[in-house]
């Protein structure tokens, strides 16, 4: 799969992906007057968005969940398929509303670096298409207390919950002292900055951490780190 293709400094090239021509037209008016920001392209479905990625290496891939021929979710990870490797991929955002919680959860666990609302302020989008195509997560506190609620929900077994918690305690057990702070401040849903701000990092060595963290849980992305701190009781 296509992987990360601008230059340092130069504009990031942005693919939109939505079955409505509607959405697809109001994401290129907020996007397409930028001059660190261009719309490398545009697709109606995941068959057409897979080969336009091939053909066209965006940065950042803009994703509806549903949509027909192949959905969002399995366009997902076949544009994350290549993480670990000399070609990593876009990052992928996927575009939903709040009734897609449980669609939002399942694409954050196929590789998805985060999602927007569909209604979500102009000014917004662009920061967030910015803070993908830095690596920066592109979810809010809220949005990621929402989602680990309903990840971490208490399971109708009779405790299930405890066992959660237990094997969450065991794969936290390994990290450090730092390592730990900053898996429990991705926890709390705080981008890299803040967390830098907190531990008196720069924000490089944060997201070293950060990378470090996702390692030795062997997780894909922050929400994941998110939902194993929250299921240790630390958040």
């Amino acid at each position: 799969m296509a992987g990360v293709s601008t230059a340092p400094g130069g504009p990031v090239r942005v693919l939109l992906v939505d079955d409505d021509p509607l959405v697809r037209a109001a994401l290129r008016m907020v996007l397409g007057g930028l001059d660190d920001v261009t719309v490398a392209g545009e697709a109606a479905d995941g068959e057409e968005a897979l080969s336009l990625a091939a053909a066209t290496r965006p940065d950042v891939v803009l994703l509806d969940v549903r949509m027909p021929r192949r959905d969002g979710i399995s366009t997902t990870r076949e544009l994350t398929a290549s993480r670990g490797s000399a070609d990593p991929g876009p990052r992928v955002v996927v575009l939903t509303t709040f009734g897609d919680d449980e669609a939002v959860l399942t694409a954050l666990r196929a590789g998805a670096d985060g999602f927007l609302l569909k209604d979500t302020p102009p000014a917004d989008v662009v920061a967030a298409v910015r803070r993908a195509a830095a690596g920066e997560p592109v979810l809010s506190p809220d949005v990621v207390r929402r989602l680990i609620g309903r990840a971490t929900a208490p399971a109708p077994a009779p405790g299930a919950g405890g066992e959660r918690r237990e094997r969450a305690r065991r794969l936290l057990e390994p990290l450090g002292e730092k390592e730990l702070a900053v898996a429990v401040a991705v926890g709390q849903g705080l981008p890299n900055s803040e967390i830098g701000a907190r531990l008196s990092m720069r924000t490089a060595t944060v997201k070293a951490y950060v990378s470090r963290v996702m390692a030795r849980l062997e997780v894909d992305n922050r929400v994941q780190v998110a939902v194993v701190v929250h299921d240790a009781g630390l958040v």
